[in-house]
């Protein structure tokens, strides 16, 4: 008898078979670079974003089926799966959605926080409409001058636009453009590109993370490929198995898409990604001319990481082998020594068992020999008694009468 199944389940198995190639999702072809990706995603997200559709059934399913795709194509592990072996070799429950904390209630923005807080990644994505009144060009614009560093406080799921002017010799030097916060806050150094129509699109995205006292994102194009860490990568995994935590730590180590701008104007904007407060940050822009040692060094330290990623890929399979032989023998280990217990049990049991006295008479006997020595002791203590009395009637030598014959006195 075929088993039955839910109506959910039904639809589950009808939603797998429904379900369109990611490269048709997001209209781009199987030999497109991450960048590539990366724009049509946005493009269509913002789309079909549910803060522009209001309750438009549809254009939600929409946008659930772009954030699918791209969270397939985006990670190079699950792209090569998927081109391998199709859905069936992506795993479902490892796709992490990234939240626009804009569309967020209060009360799912507090459990969101409350997650984060307790170590739960939570991956944010820029605010729909922060993107599209850039796309439409309505932003403000503030000059950012190089060498001369800017404070500033902007709102939660709100941003500040920046734009800089290198010239042709500065370009070939090398810029970069950093951003800090010294009361921890999150947020995202944006980069756009600019549009025939005069609006922006998002370009480049740099997440905030800690590093000492402070959160820092910074974009550097050098002129050379530099990298970029994303510590979202394989974090859900992560969390699962703490070694996996380790090995996996350099998998979100991967190139920047633009190595170097070109002479003009380029745009930047600081994207408030507190769940609840304002964002206090410093931004500045740099012309690296006169930081060439930095910039052999930064070279230099990137290639050992690269290398050192080939290593650890290695080292985890020789780990896993090894760890797999130690839970064996510490399974061996416990295990012998409960068989040893157990037989030195036994043993004693044995050594016990030499006698002719049968086990009952044994009681017995041992009952017996109670009952006499509670009578031997009930005895002593009536003699301790008795003897306590007869010394009380006994006459002390104080208390002894003399009689004395008077008559024999001399006169």
């Amino acid at each position: 008898m075929l088993p039955h199944r839910s109506k959910s389940e039904k639809n589950d198995g009808m939603a797998k078979q429904l379900r369109r190639d990611p490269y048709e999702v997001l209209g781009v072809s199987r030999n497109s670079t991450d960048q590539e990706i990366k724009s049509a995603y946005r493009k269509m997200a913002l789309k079909y974003h549910p803060d522009k559709n209001g309750n438009d059934p549809v254009a939600a399913d929409m946008f659930k089926e772009v954030t699918f795709s791209y969270n397939i194509l985006s990670d190079p592990d699950k792209r090569h799966q998927y081109d391998t072996a199709g859905f069936e070799a992506v795993e479902a429950e490892n796709q992490e959605l990234e939240l626009d904390l804009s569309s967020l209630g209060a009360v799912n923005t507090m459990f969101a926080a409350l997650f984060s807080k307790l170590g739960v990644p939570i991956k944010t994505t820029v605010s729909a409409t922060v993107l599209e009144e850039a796309l439409n060009g309505v932003v403000t614009i503030q000059t950012l001058l190089l060498g001369q560093p800017v404070s500033r406080k902007v709102e939660k799921q709100c941003a500040h636009f920046y734009s800089v002017e290198i010239t042709e010799e500065e370009a070939r030097d090398g810029f970069v453009c950093r951003v800090q916060s010294s009361d921890k806050s999150k947020f995202k150094l944006l980069y756009f590109d600019l549009e025939e129509n005069g609006g922006l699109s998002l370009a480049l995205q740099e997440d905030s993370a800690k590093t000492g006292k402070v959160t820092s994102a910074g974009m550097y194009f050098l002129g050379f490929p530099v990298y970029r860490l994303d510590q979202t990568v394989n974090s859900v995994a992560a969390a699962k198995d703490p070694d996996t935590a380790f090995f996996k730590k350099l998998d979100g180590f991967q190139p920047c898409e633009i190595t170097e701008l070109k002479p003009g104007t380029h745009f930047f904007a600081v994207y408030g990604d507190n769940f609840f407060k304002s964002v206090s940050y410093t931004i500045e822009a740099i012309c690296t001319a006169p930081f060439i040692e930095e910039k052999e060094n930064l070279r230099a330290v990137e290639a050992e990481i690269l290398s050192k990623r080939v290593e650890l890929s290695k080292f985890e399979t020789e780990y896993r082998e090894v760890l797999a032989q130690f839970t064996e023998m510490t399974t061996r280990y416990t295990k012998e020594m409960q068989e040893i217990d157990e037989l030195l049990k036994q043993r004693n049991e044995i050594h016990a068992s030499y006698t002719m006295i049968p086990p009952s008479k044994r009681s017995s006997s041992r009952s017996r020999s109670k009952g006499v020595s509670r009578e031997a002791k009930e005895g002593e203590v009536r003699d301790r008694k008795h003897s306590t009395r007869d010394r009380t009637k006994k006459k002390r030598w104080y208390n002894i009468h003399l009689k004395i014959d008077k008559r024999k006195q001399p006169c």
